[in-house]
């Protein structure tokens, strides 16, 4: 009856010693098997943030899209009035074109694929400017 009791006395102090395990919790799982994404559907205003209406600024469409080359000079694109001058030479609509179908190391648009051509001229007003 002695070695029952040692052995009960000794098996519930070690399961009661056992750290708290808070991986197992219900809350601990949903939050593991949570869905990484949503869907949204077309009409659903209720979980669709709001968009902009009408043209960005110049500005906007710089910082958004322009600014990672034409900010930095990367892969030779003009950052400063000195770089601009020779293109600003060949006219506007020559500038204008190369924006929307590409030129040299530029892909078509830069990389902005939704603006429009006149938040495109817009944006070269803006580069050309400052």
């Amino acid at each position: 009856m002695k070695k029952l009791s040692a052995a009960l006395l000794l098996l519930a102090t070690t399961a009661y010693a056992q750290p708290y395990d808070n991986s197992m919790t219900e809350d601990a799982i949903k939050k593991r098997i949570a869905p990484v994404g949503a869907v949204y559907f077309e009409g659903d205003k209720a979980a669709v943030a709001e968009v902009p209406t009408g043209p960005r600024t110049g500005e906007q469409v710089y910082q958004a899209a322009c600014f990672a080359c034409h900010g930095t000079g990367a892969l030779g694109a003009p950052k400063s009035a000195d770089d601009w001058a020779p293109r600003l030479a060949k006219g506007a609509d020559t500038l204008l074109n190369h924006a929307i179908n590409g030129f040299n190391a530029m892909p078509p648009k830069g990389t902005c694929m939704d603006c429009s051509d006149d938040e495109l001229q817009a944006a070269i007003d803006f580069m050309t400017k400052n």
